[in-house]
């Protein structure tokens, strides 16, 4: 509607002409909501109630003597109460743009009040203690211009004389030699871990070393074991062989030994004996000729011939020894008693033929011609006379 007006959240409508009056303020305030403005009757403006910024930025004396230039900031906005809108619509309706400005110095003449009863170590480290203090300096005067202060920081505190500076020197010095020394500390103690880590590392290294050189040892054992394993088989083998070769070079030297008793030594035994045996056996027959011509018994001279015979006798008995498989338990003496049988049997045959010869030979005065020898020749004469 034409005649209705509404102000902003943030503003305060003023209407004056009205004649409902509070607190004999002479106008009518309306926030929150709309009214009707009767026109050439009555007469609407408006105040703003936003949050606004002042910067002071002052040249102060300490109780010291000392010039500084305290730079602060506050925050302040017109009251919302119906008191605060009034006394400060009275003061600023007409020079809402300048209410920064006018604030500025009221705090700013504050600021310089409070600064001048402190010290300079008490305003670097109280500086809430002299916000607190301005504002409630100003709490009154504030008030009555229908300003709220939401709050008032000091930003920054210059020195020209360099106060400042020289009173933070030591703390400066002794700051900076703590922070060498806990810069070489710090330094030290990375150095340590450094060294700790690098033990470490060298630590680690030489157990990986160690394991390595360990595997490669059992690789290179397991290579060689493998690598020997061919030539020791062929060196057992070889072994085998020759254990074989040395027991069939045991049975062939024993059977070669056997061969040779039955081949050798078997025939020189018999040969022997089948000359021992002629030997003995043409002994026997010259002793026997030699006894029949002494003693002109006829019927020797008969076996004259059996006797000649009787070492080829001896001789077929020894070849068949010789080839047979004869073996002679004990030694010389078996030899022996071997050659005494084939003898006592030629004397067995002798005495056969003496016994067949005495029952029918002549009479011993009976003169014959004697039977010729084995030789064809006729035997010598015997003079039985002697």
């Amino acid at each position: 509607m034409l005649f209705w007006r509404v102000p902003a959240p943030n503003e305060a409508m003023l209407i004056s002409g009205s004649k409902r009056q509070v607190q004999d303020t002479q106008f009518r305030i309306v926030t929150g909501h709309g009214s009707f403005v009767l026109p050439i009757k009555q007469k609407a403006r408006m105040l703003s109630l936003a949050l606004r910024e002042a910067e002071i930025a002052e040249d102060c004396v300490t109780q010291q003597g000392i010039r500084l230039t305290v730079r602060a900031v506050t925050v302040f906005k017109v009251g919302d109460d119906a008191v605060s809108i009034a006394n400060a619509a009275r003061r600023f309706l007409a020079e809402q743009d300048r209410m920064e400005e006018l604030v500025g110095r009221i705090f700013a003449g504050h600021l310089r009040s409070i600064i001048g009863g402190l010290t300079v170590e008490q305003i670097i480290r109280e500086r809430d203690r002299v916000a607190q203090e301005v504002k409630a300096a100003s709490h009154s005067e504030m008030e009555k211009l229908g300003i709220v202060v939401d709050a008032l920081q000091i930003q920054e505190i210059e020195d020209a004389t360099g106060y400042i500076n020289n009173l933070a020197a030591p703390h400066a010095a002794a700051v900076a030699s703590q922070a060498r020394i806990a810069a070489a500390r710090a330094d030290q103690e990375a150095a340590e871990r450094e060294q700790q880590a690098e033990a470490l590392k060298a630590e680690y290294e030489r157990d990986t070393s160690i394991k390595r050189a360990g595997f490669q040892a059992e690789t290179e054992q397991v290579r060689a074991r493998a690598s020997q394993a061919g030539p020791l088989a062929q060196a057992k083998a070889s072994q085998d062989v020759i254990e074989e070769q040395t027991a069939l070079a045991e049975r062939q030297a024993m059977l070669a030994g056997q061969r040779l008793e039955a081949e050798v030594r078997r025939p020189a035994d018999a040969e022997a004996y089948r000359q021992r045996t002629l030997a003995q056996a043409q002994a026997d027959a010259n002793s026997a000729r030699a006894i029949s011509l002494r003693d002109g018994n006829q019927e020797l001279l008969a076996a004259n011939r059996v006797v000649e015979v009787l070492p080829e006798l001896a001789d077929a008995a020894a070849k068949g020894l010789a080839d047979s498989n004869l073996t002679v338990l004990n030694g010389t003496d078996g030899v022996n008693e071997m050659a005494a049988g084939l003898v006592g049997q030629g004397m067995t045959i002798l005495n056969s033929l003496q016994h067949h010869n005495g029952s029918t030979r002549a009479p011993a005065d009976q003169t014959r011609d004697p039977a010729p020898n084995v030789n064809g020749q006729a035997p010598a004469k015997v003079d039985t006379t002697k």
